[in-house]
Parts: structure tokens; sequence; C-alpha cells
């Protein structure tokens, strides 16, 4: 590979782990005032898009932000991602398990597959981890550490171990993401109350919808 094309795939890629965990602090946990600031100064692009159009509904929304801020973007996280209060129907809980288990619980088939995916890489997550494996942020995650090693093997000119690592983003991006997530968009489209968690969900589902095609093209030009 020519010098050229290898430092504009490591740049792609580099783009490409970014998003990743950008994504996965979006659904990780409540936001902090300084990651809503960060994100506030950011200049986010809006073209037309869709991860433009998410982007430009998360600065919209942010552009109006104030003291109560914080505390209604914890509110509907709570609401939607942790169904607080919801003691009859469902929101979308960022769990691979709950969407793709014909009973609709956690601690299924998913999260052992993830599991085996991360340990495979000789990734575990801490002994004190009381979240289930399969939590969305946890995948967006595991995605970003393969790109990163596979940058890593790229550096170091290994071919084989930089094919490798781009198969395991293809499997673990059908197997665990693609079969789950655009329909967890869905639902925080249908049950966001604020126009923030909306624009995430677009800009979550634009960036797979890229992704699906970047994955293959990663792989082909080394």
């Amino acid at each position: 590979m020519e010098q050229h094309d290898r430092e504009e795939l490591a740049e792609v890629n580099a783009a490409r782990k970014g998003f990743y965990e950008f994504l996965a602090s979006m659904y990780k946990l409540e936001l902090t005032d300084e990651q809503i600031g960060t994100l506030t100064k950011q200049d986010l692009p809006t073209d037309a898009e869709y991860v433009g159009a998410g982007y430009a509904t998360v600065k919209e929304y942010l552009r109006h932000r104030d003291s109560g801020t914080r505390q209604e973007l914890a509110v509907d996280y709570a609401r939607v991602f942790l169904c607080a209060g919801m003691y009859e129907q469902l929101m979308a809980p960022p769990y691979e398990s709950v969407y793709t288990s014909e009973e609709h619980l956690l601690m299924q088939d998913a999260r052992d597959s993830a599991v085996a995916f991360y340990l495979g890489e000789e990734l575990g997550l801490p002994a004190d981890n009381t979240t289930p494996e399969d939590h969305l942020s946890f995948e967006f995650q595991f995605m970003a550490k393969l790109i990163e090693r596979a940058g890593a093997a790229l550096d170091a000119g290994d071919e084989a171990r930089y094919a490798e690592l781009c198969a395991k983003q293809r499997a673990f991006f059908d197997e665990h993401l693609a079969n789950w997530v655009p329909r967890l968009c869905a639902d925080v489209r249908a049950y966001a109350q604020t126009a923030f968690y909306r624009g995430v969900a677009d800009i979550t589902e634009g960036f797979l919808q890229l992704e699906d095609q970047m994955i293959g093209q990663s792989a082909q030009a080394a």
C-alpha cells in the first residue's frame, strides 16, 4: 500500500473510532454539565444527510441551553433508557438482549455472544461491573477498540492481523449492532421528550448506515 493511501486509511479509521466513542458516551449515562458544554461549543456538521440532520436537531436544542438543561436531559435519559417510572411499558432500554430475545429479557444469548467477542480480544469488563455486557455503550466501545487495534496493526505492517480485525468488525457489526440498533433508534424517536435525544437517535442510525459501507472499504483498502 502506498504511504499516502495508508495515511488516508488511518485518518478514516481514526474518525470511525472517534465516532463510536462519541456515541458510547451518549448512551452510557446521563450527560454531565461538562459534556453538554463541550457539545454546545463543537462545530457540528448540519448538512441535509441523516447524520447531519441529527446534528442539526442537537445543535438547535443546545442553542437554547440554560441552567435546567442538564436536569431535563437527565430526566429524559432515565425515562427513555432506564424506563424510570414506566411500569407497564418499555421505552428504549439500550440492551441487545431486550431487543433480540423472544421474551425481551436482560442477560440472554446476545449478552453471552457479545462477551465471547470481547474475550476473543482479551477485553473483559471490570470485575465490579454490574451493567449487562450487551449494553449499547459497551458494544460501541468494543468497535472503537477493534478499530484502534486495526490501526496499530496497519502501522506495524501486519496485514494479516489488520485483515483479522476488519473481519471481527464486520462480524460484530452484523451480529450485534445492525440487528437491533435501528429498532432502538426508532423507539428513542418515538418516546424521547427532548429533541436532543431524538437527534442522537438520528445520528446513530445514520452513522450505522455509513459504517456498513465503511467497514468493507477499510478491509478492501488494505
